[in-house]
């Protein structure tokens, strides 16, 4: 896993160091309003961050940010160019994340509860929040 001083690493470095397992980098036309999402509403931990890219940390796992701009010469441009809703089908997992302490700060905030906390038949209480962005997170745990 990695430690702290991430801060400090320049990306070329802070790519060497990344672990193995799966990676999540979500595209946003608001960085600032996801980023703020993430660590307000689901408790991430911030490493790096400005306009165009944010790297955090939640639940023992990494997830990047990139705005639109910081893809404007890439291949991939072309799939969410013109999407007004983003990660369409897709549900980001948090296990470990307490739904209950999220779903009551993403009200707090006017944010949108696609489901509220409730104990499900798959041994978790998880909640449905949509960020800025339109992607879905679930916090959760044991219930």
């Amino acid at each position: 896993m990695l430690d702290d001083g991430l801060e400090t690493l320049e990306p070329e470095a802070f790519g060497r160091r990344l672990p193995q397992g799966l990676g999540v980098n979500l595209l946003c036309r608001d960085l600032p309003a996801e980023t703020e999402f993430c660590v307000n509403v689901l408790g991430a931990r911030l490493i790096r961050g400005d306009q165009h890219f944010a790297t955090l940390t939640i639940a023992g796992s990494i997830f990047l940010l990139h705005s639109d701009w910081t893809y404007r010469d890439h291949e991939f441009r072309g799939v969410f160019e013109g999407e007004t809703l983003r990660g369409r089908g897709i549900e980001l997992r948090l296990y470990g994340v307490d739904p209950d302490q999220a779903e009551e700060r993403a009200r707090a905030r006017d944010g949108v509860v696609l489901a509220a906390s409730a104990d499900k038949p798959h041994g978790l209480r998880e909640c449905h929040l949509v960020d800025p962005e339109g992607y879905v997170w679930v916090p959760s745990v044991a219930a």
